[in-house]
């Protein structure tokens, strides 16, 4: 009969060398399969996280393209101007007088401004019987009043609209400092605020930046911002594919007769964005950055299109001039 003690020792003897080794190999198996997975799932969400930057920084960028692109062309004035008193009509309808509009009152608790008028602006004044457009020949923002010939007579109080749009919303390519395949040049009242600026966009494949630069129609050209850090909408930019521009567009040219002058006129219907971006950081697996090419195919500058279409039916009155404030910004 086996003694109890020796039945005892034999129960606590554990595992045998061979089976410890076997046990540590599965374990070491099962570890390393589970760390593999581990650091290939990080990598992946790296990877993801990686192009999800790349894809966020270039749509904000198209969809704010998009946005002002669509605004170009759209003439403003700050707020919902009157005629403070009554303003008498020309001596006649072939040759009126100059008369300048008097001080507009307050609207509000907010003082009408005349800023956003400028020289050769045509101005609508009046409703009804006594509506008429008129051609703005000069404004004094100290006194708050414009100076443009008026050939009917008006009340106090009659309102003053800017209507129509910009035909250079978009800066043509034809025209001299005008939009190229690497800057896109545009104004009007891109905010929809009431305040007409100049803005530029700048794609720079060399430094691989897409900047934008906006200021104030009105901005002297010496105090014109320089390209800056601040600007950048896009660090990322790369040649795009054919080494083909970032900014095409389709431009339409009319023949016109502008008071009395017959002239060639150009606009911009429709403006292509293409944009070439890389990743921030290289792909773990294809060691390389990632790049993606997006394009924009149909970007419509609706302002410009509204009066490209009333000046092909030879409507022109509602076709505003440049500003030379923003000519003087182009270079």
């Amino acid at each position: 009969m086996r003694s109890p003690l020796i039945t005892l020792r034999q129960s606590e003897s554990g595992f045998s060398l061979p089976e410890l080794l076997i046990a540590t190999a599965v374990m070491l198996i099962i570890s390393a399969t589970a760390t593999s997975s581990l650091v290939e799932m990080t990598h992946s969400q790296q990877n993801i996280w990686n192009r999800t930057e790349m894809h966020s920084g270039v749509r904000s960028a198209t969809e704010l393209l998009q946005q002002e692109i669509g605004q170009a062309g759209r003439v403003a004035l700050p707020k919902s101007l009157k005629l403070q008193s009554a303003i008498a009509a020309g001596a006649s309808a072939t040759a009126p007088v100059s008369a300048t509009a008097t001080p507009i009152p307050t609207t509000g608790t907010a003082t009408a401004t005349v800023s956003g008028m400028f020289v050769n602006e045509l101005l609508t004044v009046g409703a009804g019987s006594t509506e008429e457009t008129v051609t703005v020949t000069a404004v004094s923002t100290a006194n708050n009043t414009f100076t443009a010939s008026f050939t009917s007579a008006h009340a106090a109080n009659e309102p003053i609209r800017a209507l129509g749009g910009f035909q250079t919303g978009i800066v043509p390519t034809n025209l001299l400092n005008g939009s190229t395949v690497w800057k896109l040049k545009m104004f009007g009242d891109i905010n929809d605020d009431g305040s007409m600026v100049y803005v530029e966009y700048t794609c720079d494949t060399d430094a691989g930046k897409l900047y934008r630069n906006s200021m104030a129609f009105d901005t002297l050209p010496a105090d014109k911002p320089s390209l800056a850090t601040a600007m950048v909408l896009l660090s990322n930019i790369q040649p795009n594919p054919s080494m083909s521009g970032c900014f095409t567009y389709d431009q339409k040219t009319l023949t016109l007769t502008v008071n009395g002058v017959t002239s060639s006129y150009t606009f911009v219907i429709d403006v292509a964005i293409t944009l070439t971006v890389e990743t921030q950081n290289v792909d773990t697996i294809t060691k390389e950055k990632q790049k993606e090419t997006k394009a924009l195919l149909n970007v419509a500058p609706r302002n410009v299109f509204n009066v490209w279409e009333l000046a092909s039916d030879s409507v022109v009155a509602r076709m505003q001039p440049t500003p030379a404030t923003v000519t003087a910004l182009l270079p």
